[in-house]
């Protein structure tokens, strides 16, 4: 930040880079407000951070106004097979042009402020008065350039990325095989497109960011974590008739109950600059009952082998680095959007799979609701665990967090692993993005 008297990090590389350890990670990754302040300079500008879908904007003027970091930013239909993003700011007087989430704005962006106007293409439109800049050499000026658009937007299918610095890779490169997940989870749609459904389930969470992203590929808490939630409604179930049918809830609650063994056994796999996921042979999402008439129609549109082998893959969590994570067999996307060291606001997205039956939703929306809603008890389950260990990691007895469990020497650099699903490998591997990312062009 201009001004800011320089801390113990800043303009500190190697500082930085001492904080990632093979297996374990300082707490200041977590506790420090001078490193948080950090990544939003370098970590969340030098990647590819999801920025929102385009069924979202749908209609020529429709707008989605987000962060990127911490950085405010509004996707725009800016043509009708275009969609833009800039930077949440009006170049006169900085106002936010945008007040409401998301809109139509028409034919051009208008500030609230002292009515300059924008087209969707974020080129200036209109100044009241525009005499009033003859002969101030205005056309060299920033305000005369419109819109900030960010550096770098990608549209993947659907999924709107952006990337606001030149530092760092190409999408391509960034996300490399990691996108078979987003591609499975579009496949599912016997027409290969998805919708968002509704609005976010919102909630805030006293912790850092990281926090959650680490718990996505933490396989040995569930057992423990939500023995009180999932595991009373098993026990309910336990009690019911014989030959009752299972109900869509005890189908979605029962597997966050299930035995160390059967996280083992469904694997782990990690990719390059911090992407993995959970749920290689299996996963929590194996079993939900199948949907009259859905396989048919899979069948119909990309024929018997394709179709059982884009519903056969059941992964479970997959990480897209720094701060998404999508459930591709429920269609839902989870987004961490960092506030400060010690505030995350959580988003959970779910999707409608076009041209599929109504039932998959309704699953789709009813998980979302009793595992990732402010009215949640799983969600809370791992909330409260995440602001003791925020509050935990304040006491001085141990200044490091272990990501110890079955670590191997010659993991660094491998690609595409599968291990053990229960291994804390994935979070190393998002660790060693951190510090890449952090330090990358400094």
């Amino acid at each position: 930040m201009i001004g800011q008297n320089p801390g113990k990090y800043r303009g500190n590389r190697q500082a930085i880079s001492a904080l990632v350890r093979e297996t374990e990670v300082h707490r200041d990754l977590y506790l420090d407000q001078e490193l948080f302040e950090l990544e939003m300079e370098h970590l969340f500008a030098n990647t590819w951070v999801y920025v929102g879908h385009e069924s979202q904007v749908p209609k020529l003027g429709d707008y989605y106004a987000t962060t990127i970091g911490t950085q405010p930013v509004v996707m725009v239909r800016s043509a009708e097979d275009k969609v833009s993003v800039f930077y949440n700011r009006c170049p006169h007087k900085g106002t936010r042009l945008t007040g409401e989430a998301c809109g139509n704005t028409g034919r051009f962006f208008r500030c609230p402020y002292h009515a300059w106007t924008f087209r969707l293409d974020g080129s200036l439109a209109g100044i009241p008065l525009k005499s009033g800049y003859d002969n101030t050499g205005f056309a060299d000026s920033h305000g005369a350039r419109g819109l900030t658009p960010v550096r770098h937007v990608h549209n993947y299918r659907g999924f709107v990325f952006g990337k606001l610095s030149d530092v760092g890779l190409g999408f391509d490169e960034f996300f490399g095989e990691s996108l078979s997940s987003l591609d499975n989870m579009i496949d599912r749609s016997p027409v290969g497109k998805l919708e968002v459904a509704g609005g976010a389930l919102r909630y805030k969470h006293d912790c850092n960011w990281k926090m959650l992203v680490d718990n996505l590929t933490d396989t040995c808490h569930p057992m423990i974590a939500h023995q009180s939630s999932a595991g009373t409604a098993v026990d309910v179930w336990k009690s019911a008739p014989a030959g009752a049918k299972k109900p869509m809830v005890v189908e979605i609650y029962a597997p966050f109950a299930s035995p160390y063994d059967f996280f083992q056994t469904m694997g782990i796999r990690v990719w390059d600059n911090g992407h993995g996921h959970t749920g290689v042979s299996h996963s929590i999402h194996s079993d939900y009952s199948a949907v009259p008439g859905y396989f048919e129609q899979m069948k119909a549109a990309y024929g018997e082998e394709r179709a059982r082998a884009i519903l056969g893959e059941n992964r479970h969590n997959t990480v897209y680095f720094p701060n998404v994570t999508v459930k591709g067999p429920i269609q839902l996307l989870r987004l961490f959007k960092p506030i400060a060291a010690n505030k995350t606001l959580v988003e959970s997205w779910a999707f409608r799979l076009v041209g599929a039956p109504d039932m998959l939703l309704e699953r789709t929306v009813m998980y979302n609701r009793l595992v990732n809603a402010p009215t949640s008890i799983v969600g809370h389950d791992d909330l409260e665990v995440y602001e003791r260990a925020q509050a935990g990691l304040a006491g001085n007895g141990n200044e490091w967090v272990n990501v110890q469990r079955l670590y191997s020497a010659d993991e660094p650099g491998q690609r595409n692993v599968v291990t053990d699903g229960t291994s804390e490998g994935q979070m190393r591997n998002q660790f060693r993005a951190w510090t890449k990312f952090m330090t990358m062009g400094a």
